[in-house]
């Protein structure tokens, strides 16, 4: 699994050159303004709700003496945790509202990958791909927050906070990944069949999935570029991937 997450943050490598090369840049203007948008709405909520949060927070607190410092903490940890929160939920609704608009951009790199014009494959249409991705990424923020929250809460625990906040990111990685690939996987397999696909190369979606978080970190520039290069490093791959095992075949709807 190390080496396919190494061939997953590798991938990253030339997206600029092939996005600029197959002429893709036009697909990702509504994506980034969802992009935008989002992640916007979300930094805005965590400011405004971390003094309410903070506030039944510190309640907590019975003592007169350190209720100032006490708040203050209380205040910072909220907002921390609405942000987590806040990026778990934006991962899954810009990748989710994104489908219709990015599995063009992952039909045209397997194309050119494959040296094809248009390769075999389910033919699905704008409807179908949003309901192909909003069904996707509500399983994985389930799953993802079914897992996430149990492990913030460990992170609470002295010198175990280092592992959890380890474990924090591969899960939201892997996740992350999980949305890129399947924009391909879409293509060619139904819907429980791409789960299982993932499962057996989730190396490859963490290592798409662990750059892609830290273009989260980068302010502004992060979410402009995130989902262009994460999706076409994703198609890449996943195209290999599927090239390898020669599952690039037709399926039935």
């Amino acid at each position: 699994m190390v080496r396919n997450i190494f061939k997953g943050i590798k991938a990253y490598a030339g997206t600029f050159k092939l996005i600029s090369k197959l002429k893709l840049w036009k697909y990702f203007g509504i994506p980034v303004l969802i992009s935008i948008i989002v992640a916007t709405t979300i930094i805005l909520s965590a400011y405004a709700l971390s003094d309410n949060f903070g506030y039944y927070i510190s309640k907590l607190w019975i003592w007169d003496w350190g209720r100032e410092t006490f708040f203050l903490i209380s205040e910072i940890l909220s907002g921390i945790l609405i942000l987590i929160l806040g990026f778990i939920l934006y991962k899954h609704i810009v990748m989710a509202l994104s489908a219709p608009f990015m599995s063009p951009v992952s039909e045209k790199i397997e194309a050119h990958l494959l040296g094809v014009e248009r390769h075999s494959h389910r033919d699905t249409s704008f409807t179908e791909q949003l309901w192909r991705g909003t069904r996707i990424n509500v399983r994985n923020l389930l799953l993802e927050l079914l897992f996430t929250i149990p492990v913030l809460l460990i992170g609470f625990i002295p010198v175990v906070g280092v592992i959890s906040t380890v474990l924090v990111f591969l899960i939201q990685a892997y996740y992350a990944g999980f949305g890129n690939m399947d924009y391909t996987l879409e293509r060619h397999f139904k819907y429980d069949e791409s789960i299982n696909f993932v499962k057996e190369h989730r190396g490859l979606a963490i290592g798409n999935g662990i750059v892609f978080m830290l273009f989260l970190l980068i302010p502004v520039i992060g979410i402009i570029l995130v989902l262009p290069l994460s999706v076409t490093a994703a198609s890449t791959e996943t195209v290999k991937a599927l090239k390898a095992q020669n599952r690039l075949k037709s399926h039935d709807l």
